[in-house]
């Protein structure tokens, strides 16, 4: 019976982001915070909505460490061999291939799982000897216990808008971590990222992060989540394109935030007001 080692990096082979650092702009402390977690083999926890940047900000500062990032997007799903391993056919012989969370452990690379509430509890347990001040993941298949390698470090982001009694992170992971809040940036930093991401100039940005503010501050059960940088961002580049504003707004905003429809048509009443402009199909 032959071990192998194997991971579809969802970078690339390396595993390692190359070229310039991931665009982001800090709103808080985050930065300065996770990166003194990280040298004292602390896990982190990152806390905030959809959309609002706790991808790109762990992109950000796996460049910073110039450390691999391994990323998995958890779901119900995902079982323990899904992240730790499992023995394959291959040929004639029966091989082991390292999960995700495997390989991270072992090349001391940055593992970051992400909404990892998703996956289910029993999967999450096997996090804790990682977690906590052992750095260790046993690999029941394999009859062995895995040191981290140095540079190793845990990281997972979950969005509280969705937290359930049956979607949550247990208590006993939550004491492992390090917690960093996230939120939406300022608005002046907003538009510097929108007009940065999208290519647009700073006025038309400027139009849609107040648009975007403005459907945050609603209270209406219809929305699911609010409006996201991400979306915002989504807007510009259809914008950028060639798209009228309202009709960006509408596609990469207000469509995929509800299918209810009188708060769609109140999110249009929306667009009209703060981009000056009637939505197609209203």
């Amino acid at each position: 019976m032959a071990i192998e080692s194997g991971f579809a990096h969802k970078n690339g082979a390396g595993g390692r982001l190359e070229g310039r650092r991931p665009y982001y702009t800090p709103v808080g402390n985050e930065d300065t915070v996770f990166k003194a977690a990280y040298r004292q083999g602390l896990s982190i926890v990152l806390k905030g909505p959809t959309g609002c940047g706790k991808t790109r900000f762990v992109e950000a500062v796996a460049h910073d460490l110039d450390r691999p990032l391994i990323t998995v997007a958890c779901h119900d799903d995902l079982t323990t061999a899904d992240l730790v391993g499992r023995y394959l056919l291959k040929g004639d012989e029966t091989v082991w291939v390292d999960g995700p969370l495997t390989r991270a452990v072992r090349e001391g690379a940055i593992c970051y799982l992400d909404e990892v509430v998703e996956a289910r509890q029993d999967t999450t347990v096997v996090l804790h000897p990682l977690a906590d001040h052992r750095r260790q993941l046993p690999i029941e298949r394999l009859g062995v216990t895995l040191d981290a390698a140095p540079g190793f470090g845990l990281v997972v982001s979950y969005n509280p808008g969705y937290q359930s009694v049956l979607k949550d992170l247990k208590d006993s992971t939550r004491q492992r971590m390090v917690a960093i809040e996230f939120g939406f940036p300022a608005p002046e930093v907003e538009v510097g990222i929108v007009a940065h991401e999208a290519g647009v100039d700073e006025r038309t940005a400027a139009e849609l992060v107040r648009f975007g503010q403005a459907i945050r501050r609603l209270e209406t059960g219809g929305l699911r989540e609010v409006a996201s940088t991400r979306v915002l961002i989504a807007a510009a580049r259809l914008i950028a394109e060639g798209l009228p504003v309202a009709v960006a707004a509408q596609v990469a905003v207000a469509g995929p935030l509800t299918d209810d429809i009188a708060v769609a048509r109140g999110l249009n009443e929306l667009i009209e007001v703060y981009l000056g402009e009637t939505a197609a199909n209203d």
